[in-house]
């Protein structure tokens, strides 16, 4: 008798901290090689799709949230983002591998309250990324990495929530309120509370006002508190005027844009020829 009908399917995780969680679409739990593939709606497929050559193969992955296996704290931590993950096929009549549909990635990783979506990406997606640096105006290195060299542990304030705005935005002790948006593209990391050690992008600073992107995993409360870092917008002049380090800028501050082939109208003041950027 053929086996086409013993036939499941096994998703192998290998998150960017090591560890490994397997699932099955069976309804038992499977043990291949030495690896328990839980059988569970941790995951669902959508319809794999192959391509020839180099093309990127993609697929979707949806699953709810469970305490016992992809938590959202997880999630929202990173600890899946670019995770490796294997696809095959297991014979479930006898708990051995068939056959392995594909190695791929986790690309793009979305959340609601109750589930998560991810796109599978082939390892051809990784030739499609681009790479190396770009001839742009603004700064290609980060703010405090080893090419941009500033030193972001100094320019680093502590504070705490004393009143809460919303879901995402705050009243703060510690910051300077003659300060304007000076933590605004920032990073705000959790050291104390039930978000302890989560990290999050700021989206406005204000004087002692701070909003985030996104609100916290578990709702803020007063007296929580945090390490905050500034951010940048890459501009040259926020790195010479702000940073003190031009000379490690990583843009091209001089390069042509296309505001160079938008002619003047004639007589219009402060036109007269030069350039458009001040050193």
């Amino acid at each position: 008798m053929s086996n086409t009908t013993t036939i499941v399917r096994g998703w192998k995780l290998t998150r960017v901290d090591a560890q490994v969680l397997a699932f099955t679409d069976c309804d038992v739990d499977l043990t291949v090689d030495g690896v328990t593939y839980l059988a569970s709606s941790a995951l669902t497929p959508s319809e794999a799709v192959s391509s020839l050559g180099l093309a990127v193969d993609e697929q979707e992955v949806q699953g709810g949230l469970s305490s016992d296996a992809i938590t959202e704290k997880d999630l929202a931590s990173g600890l899946y983002d670019g995770a490796a993950v294997q696809v095959i096929e297991i014979d479930w009549n006898t708990e051995t591998l068939h056959a392995v549909v594909g190695n791929y990635y986790l690309g793009e990783v979305s959340r609601s309250e109750v589930a998560f979506s991810a796109e599978l990406r082939s390892q051809a997606g990784i030739l499609a990324q681009k790479r190396g640096r770009y001839v742009t105006p603004i700064c290609d290195a980060d703010l405090g990495d080893a090419r941009c060299k500033v030193n972001v542990a100094a320019l680093k304030k502590t504070g705490a929530v004393t009143h809460k705005s919303g879901e995402a935005d705050f009243q703060v002790s510690g910051l300077s309120v003659g300060v304007d948006e000076s933590f605004a593209g920032g990073t705000l990391v959790w050291t104390s509370g039930a978000n302890l050690g989560q990290t999050q992008e700021v989206r406005a600073h204000r004087g002692s006002t701070v909003g985030l992107w996104r609100a916290p995993l578990f709702d803020a409360q007063v007296g929580d508190t945090f390490d905050i870092l500034p951010g940048c917008d890459k501009s040259f002049g926020t790195c010479r005027a702000r940073f003190n380090n031009g000379n490690n800028f990583r843009g091209f501050p001089a390069v042509v844009g296309e505001e160079a082939f938008s002619y003047a109208n004639q007589g219009e003041a402060g036109l007269d020829g030069g350039s458009r950027n001040v050193f």
